[in-house]
């Protein structure tokens, strides 16, 4: 099952809190926001807060809502979720001056957000496409994985057993994500320099295009050695717990 609060947390800093990182990969994306200087806060009650703040054509997601033109309020985990899953559309409590931002140009970003996170089959056949969808994938899964280590309440039991350190997962020592362990509290690298203290490697992009689709198990892809782990092997094995979480959020 999954937790509603927790499934709020995962939205917000791993799917949403992925256009960063979508915009350094995608030309279109960065076309749409354009060199607009303008910044969306996120208030879920009960929940999580942050804001994204756009410039230049780059994005950075912070903790909180200090800063943002935009406010977009939501009573409930339950109702921003809703705006993730299309269910729901929120009108902003600060900055309707900047309506058309939202309604037009972020949608759209979320548009090809969405269109990299859930691609159609015959899209994964154009090799450029392919590589930067699976490194967003990467992206998400490793920032959604520290959220639920942090919020779900299955996955903090695994949090609670892991030693303080970094763990990279890595493509093929091409794309790297880390997540640092420290207090039993995780937070995820997505520009990653300092050494780890243990790392998953797949060793190609369809190895991990094929794990994250569900299309291979991963013991399997061990034992065959399409994934590489070293470092603290109970620290790996903890992460795998959380990350068998993470494909039930994100599924």
């Amino acid at each position: 099952m999954k937790d509603t609060k927790a499934l709020a947390y995962c939205n917000l800093f791993a799917i949403l809190g992925a256009i960063p990182t979508l915009l350094e990969l995608d030309e279109s994306a960065r076309t749409i926001v354009g060199d607009k200087k303008i910044s969306i806060g996120f208030d879920v009650k009960d929940g999580p807060k942050a804001t994204l703040f756009f410039e230049s054509g780059k994005a950075e997601m912070k903790e909180g809502l200090k800063g943002c033109t935009i406010r977009l309020y939501f009573s409930s985990c339950a109702k921003f979720n809703g705006l993730i899953d299309g269910t729901a559309t929120p009108m902003p409590v600060k900055g309707l001056f900047h309506l058309g931002f939202l309604l037009k140009n972020f949608t759209k970003l979320t548009d090809v957000l969405t269109a990299y996170l859930r691609p159609e089959p015959e899209r994964l056949e154009d090799k450029d496409f392919h590589r930067k969808s699976t490194t967003l994938m990467l992206h998400v899964i490793g920032a959604a994985a520290t959220q639920l280590g942090n919020h779900d309440y299955v996955s903090k039991v695994s949090a609670s057993s892991m030693v303080d350190g970094d763990v990279h997962l890595s493509i093929a020592d091409e794309v790297t994500v880390g997540i640092r362990v420290k207090d039993h509290k995780l937070t995820t690298m997505h520009k990653v320099s300092e050494p780890f203290f243990s790392k998953m490697t797949f060793g190609s992009f369809e190895v991990a295009r094929d794990l994250f689709d569900g299309k291979i198990n991963s013991l399997v892809a061990v034992g065959e050695g399409k994934i590489r782990i070293c470092g603290m092997i109970s620290q790996m094995d903890n992460l795998n717990r959380i990350l068998d979480r993470v494909a039930v959020y994100l599924a």
